[in-house]
């Protein structure tokens, strides 16, 4: 899982990163909101770690432009500002959850993969939607119990896009982490993997976003 940190602290900011990635996280830590739009702009992240007192902006603010260009991307806070008022706040702006500083790190653990499970339905190995299970440690997938056999680049690519459920992930995004060194847009290679990957796990998952990318929709199509 991709976390993105927002964080102006540097004594937090890297304690924070170094035990995440100790659990296992993929963390990319920014200090400032320009550098947080950057990283959302350019390397997707599957869940936003936010600071509220940020050295160029108010956290809230940069929330509630999440919320509006990045839809249901999970968002978790974590400030110092303990009032009941502001916890209502924030969530109330479009939070998931908020955790009050200080922290212990076992407590961020677990709050990242309940947040996890609640959006996603990833319980820190599998990833489940709708019959199609894809079982992380093993990278064993299967459809209504029945085994798919992938190849390395099929899987990732359904593993992209289940890590981001309802959530359109871009062609480039797809093809520079996902494909061989980052086969460009000039190459149907990535075309050919997506077919394969629909025709083995079945129709009604992955849906084209035509010109932009590919998303797998937490409801299918009615």
């Amino acid at each position: 899982m991709k976390i993105l940190l927002i964080e102006d602290d540097l004594d937090l900011g890297n304690g924070v990163r170094i035990a995440l990635t100790d659990h296992g996280f993929d963390v990319v830590w920014t200090r400032h909101i320009e550098g947080a739009l950057r990283h959302l702009e350019d390397q997707p992240c599957d869940l936003v770690l936010l600071d509220l007192g940020l050295p160029d902006g108010d956290g809230l603010h940069l929330l509630t432009r999440m919320r509006r260009d990045h839809g249901a991307l999970p968002v978790l806070i974590l400030s110092a500002r303990d009032a009941l008022k502001d916890r209502l706040q924030g969530l109330d702006s479009g939070a998931d959850d908020y955790l009050v500083k200080p922290f212990e790190v076992a407590e961020l653990v677990s709050r990242i993969r309940a947040l996890a499970r609640r959006s996603y339905g990833f319980d820190g190995e599998t990833l489940s939607l709708r019959g199609l299970q894809l079982h992380v440690p093993t990278r064993r997938v299967t459809v209504q119990g029945r085994p798919v056999e992938l190849t390395v680049s099929e899987y990732e690519l359904l593993r992209q896009l289940m890590m981001r459920v309802d959530r359109i992930v871009t062609r480039r995004t797809l093809e520079e982490q996902v494909l061989p060194g980052g086969q460009s847009n000039a190459s149907n290679s990535l075309d050919v993997h997506m077919a394969n990957l629909r025709r083995k796990i079945g129709d009604g998952y992955v849906r084209t976003v035509r010109g932009v990318g590919y998303v797998i929709d937490q409801q299918g199509a009615a």
